[in-house]
């Protein structure tokens, strides 16, 4: 039986009815996203046709997911919110504070002991609202999401980026700040702008070394991390019904990756198996009556041009498995002797240290049994392993069936560390070395969705390359970044050569899956009586304080940093270490924009102070201006933002005392982040303005008394010399975050909603 059944029933007797509305007011047949989002509305049927990438609209969630970095945040907040109990099924999922060292065993209790005044935060704001609790261990929030939640034709939200992996059954799921999903929780409509639509059109099949993995990293190599940026990706074809459900999760998850709003598949066979096998048989039955509502209309697939906004093209046939890195997600390789050539060209080390296979994006039952028959030969042909080998298992069901089956004794048999059912090094949660920032210049690769520069173990040195599981193991055992196992032989203990066949494994587990304690704990029915208690010394939980309207005059503010390149969240508001902090805003903040690298000198975590001209880290010189009363601004380049969902790095700033962010462009899941904690997200109308900005500049906002929807904002720059330039800043504000920021965040407005 599965969780919430009876919402999920409620979900599908309202579609039919909202997706044939939306079809006639459209007037024309409708994609598996426009249905989702067109039965989802908050006011109910739909009455006019909404705009792409323009149009604002409000929607209603059916659920709302949370791991424990940011649900810390999140449910401070929500806290504040006025509210008895959430008012949709919402669950907590204690997957990113467990660090990979010793093995499962060891590092699980290291971290309950480590982190337990956290986890008991989490398990009693849970267990007082309503909460369904994940316990340490229990697994990685989106693979216990699709084994558990997930269903076709539904709409959910959650507090992490990859919560898109739910696409892969079928559903519109997204990545949030933890202020949207406060929204959903407390029962409000949540707002977003109406995606634009991409369809990847899958012809041929997978066969041989290629793996699901391989779409979205050529999907990747297509779109460029911004690519996706405002849209839904939708996959459609004979190739995307041929693949697993899995599979398909793997594509949808890193989405994030190219900057989409969310990627899905239509609801075909592979998800009923699924369903079945996942103990949701109820689900699968539900589904089937309305499953042409499912999945997009005949004739949008038929002619995806007159209804996408862009269409792409791949023959799975002809697809070849591919490596992307390193330090961004989209630089793609063809395996063999192309990387031979780019690594020789750009100084890559060849040899590889480390191969890593899980984390939510490949830890799948599949994942796992198909990386285990490469690493069964490397047994059976007497290969040693020439790199370290490392595995997440994605839920407490997948490692006790995998262990159950067999498939983890073998990874055993290789020496390989099999790490504990969470994040581990996929979030930087790895303790690989002493001294990370000292360390040697190395490769690695793994099966994760992010390869930024420190990402995986704090050392900017490694070069960290993504592939598919089984490239994953194969590459490990050849210990070669330009290994090729369709081509290339290896020396085994015998001195004989030998070559790797193509991989095999299960779709699902042909005895089924098993489990003795996934780890749940339901919430009270009645949590009134429960009491949260946080320890006012405590440095890992902090009460929130409400921010203090920014006002409409901004004057006298001092540049804090100009970031210039590539500056994702991992640099506002780094992971690895800094995650024990995620609940304590204060202490949080002393790693804000510490991974920023300033234009000024090209160094990070070193800028100007203008009140004494003299240099320090990016945080200690934002708390001397919010001493002395002076708002600050960060200036930065392209997709800025890019990344996790963490609305830290729109809070840490907000805290210390910055105004503004203002940039060529934003990741669309950051820039909601800034509006919802009150502070202004801008862009330079005109790019080539950023390249005015200097080092020593104070900035002037002259009509901000005029903040409008779509109205421009005018911004004076002052120079040190007394010179001047005037430039204007566009913005995509609506009304309502307008008053956001005349409130000082969302959730004073919330509170205020609340209270009247």
């Amino acid at each position: 039986m599965a969780f919430d059944i009876d919402m999920i029933k409620k979900v599908y007797s309202n579609m039919t009815e909202r997706v044939d509305a939306a079809r006639d007011i459209v007037g024309k047949p409708l994609t598996l996203s426009e249905k989702i989002l067109y039965s989802h509305l908050w006011d109910g049927n739909p009455t006019k046709v909404f705009t792409r990438g323009k149009d604002y609209v409000d929607f209603a969630p059916d659920r709302v997911a949370c791991q424990d970095a940011t649900a810390q945040m999140a449910l401070l907040q929500f806290m504040q919110a006025g509210k008895a109990k959430v008012a949709v099924p919402t669950t907590v999922h204690c997957d990113h504070l467990i660090q990979a060292k010793n093995g499962a065993s060891i590092d699980l209790q290291h971290a309950i002991s480590t982190s337990n005044e956290v986890f008991n935060f989490l398990e009693s704001v849970s267990n007082k609202y309503g909460i369904g609790f994940w316990r340490p261990g229990a697994g990685i929030i989106h693979q216990v999401v699709l084994e558990n939640y997930a269903f076709p034709g539904g709409m959910m939200i959650g507090t992490d980026s990859h919560t898109v992996n739910a696409g892969g059954l079928g559903m519109v799921a997204i990545g949030v700040g933890g202020a949207d999903a406060v929204d959903v929780m407390a029962g409000m409509a949540w707002e977003l702008k109406f995606p634009k639509l991409i369809g990847v059109r899958l012809t041929g099949t997978l066969s041989g070394w290629t793996a699901p993995k391989d779409v979205i990293l050529k999907v990747a190599d297509i779109l460029t991390v911004k690519g996706g940026t405002g849209a839904i990706v939708e996959y459609f074809g004979p190739g995307a019904k041929g693949m697993s459900c899995t599979g398909k999760g793997t594509i949808c998850n890193m989405g994030a990756e190219i900057g989409a709003t969310t990627s899905t598949f239509g609801y075909d066979e592979s998800m009923e198996r699924y369903l079945r096998a996942t103990d949701r048989p109820d689900v699968a039955d539900a589904a089937n009556k309305i499953k042409d509502y499912l999945t997009g209309d005949d004739e949008v697939y038929a002619n995806p041009e007159q209804y996408f906004d862009q269409v792409i093209d791949i023959n799975l046939t002809e697809l070849n498995p591919l490596l992307n890195g390193p330090f961004t997600p989209d630089l793609s390789t063809a395996v063999g002797s192309t990387m031979t050539e780019k690594a020789k060209a750009n100084d890559w080390p060849l040899k590889v240290e480390w191969g890593l296979i899980g984390s939510c994006t490949n830890s799948s039952y599949e994942d796992l049994s198909r990386a285990s028959s490469v690493a069964q030969q490397a047994l059976d042909k007497g290969l040693k392993m020439k790199s370290e080998l490392g595995i997440n298992p994605g839920s407490e069901m997948v490692r006790y069936t995998t262990e159950r089956d067999g498939i983890l004794d073998i990874f055993e048999k290789l020496d390989a560390k099999i790490f504990t059912n969470a994040c581990g090094p996929c979030i930087g949660q790895w303790a690989r070395y002493e001294d990370p920032k000292n360390a040697p210049k190395n490769s690695i690769v793994h099966s994760f969705n992010r390869n930024f520069a420190k990402r995986a173990d704090g050392n900017p040195n490694t070069h960290a390359f993504v592939a598919s599981p089984e490239i994953t193991a194969a590459i490990a055992i050849a210990g070669r970044l330009d290994f090729n196992p369709m081509t290339d032989k290896l020396i085994n203990e015998n001195g004989e050569e030998v070559m790797l066949s193509e991989p095999t494994g299960w779709e699902l587990p042909p005895k089924g899956f098993a489990v003795d304690d996934n780890g749940y704990l339901a919430p009270k029915a009645d949590g009134s009586g429960v009491q949260v208690t946080v320890d006012p010394k405590s440095e890992r939980i902090q009460l929130l304080k409400p921010f203090e309207p920014l006002g409409d005059s901004i004057t006298g503010a001092k540049l804090l940093i100009k970031a210039f390149g590539k500056c994702t969240t991992d640099h506002i508001s780094m992971a690895g270490p800094w995650l024990r902090f995620r609940g304590h805003l204060d202490n949080i903040a002393n790693n804000t924009l510490i991974g920023a690298v300033n234009a000024f000198g090209k160094k990070t975590n070193f800028v100007k102070n203008q009140l004494t001209g003299e240099f320090g880290g990016v945080p200690d010189t934002a708390r001397a201006y919010k001493a002395a009363g002076v708002p600050s601004i960060v200036v930065g380049d392209h997709n800025y933002g890019e990344g996790s969902s963490r609305e830290h790095a729109a809070m840490q700033p907000r805290f210390l005392g910055v105004a503004a962010v203002i940039v060529k462009s934003f990741a669309r899941i950051h820039e909601t982040n800034l509006k919802k904690q009150g502070m202004l997200g801008l862009t330079f109308a005109n790019e080539a303005d950023y390249d005015l900005i200097q080092e020593d500049d104070t900035f002037n906002f002259t009509d901000l008394k005029d903040f409008a929807p779509g109205k421009q904002l005018t911004l004076e720059v002052v120079h040190a010399d007394g010179s001047k330039d005037v430039i204007m800043l566009n913005h995509t504000y609506n009304q309502s975050q307008i008053d956001w920021y005349k409130e000082g965040s969302a959730l004073n407005l919330i509170k205020k909603e609340n209270a009247a």
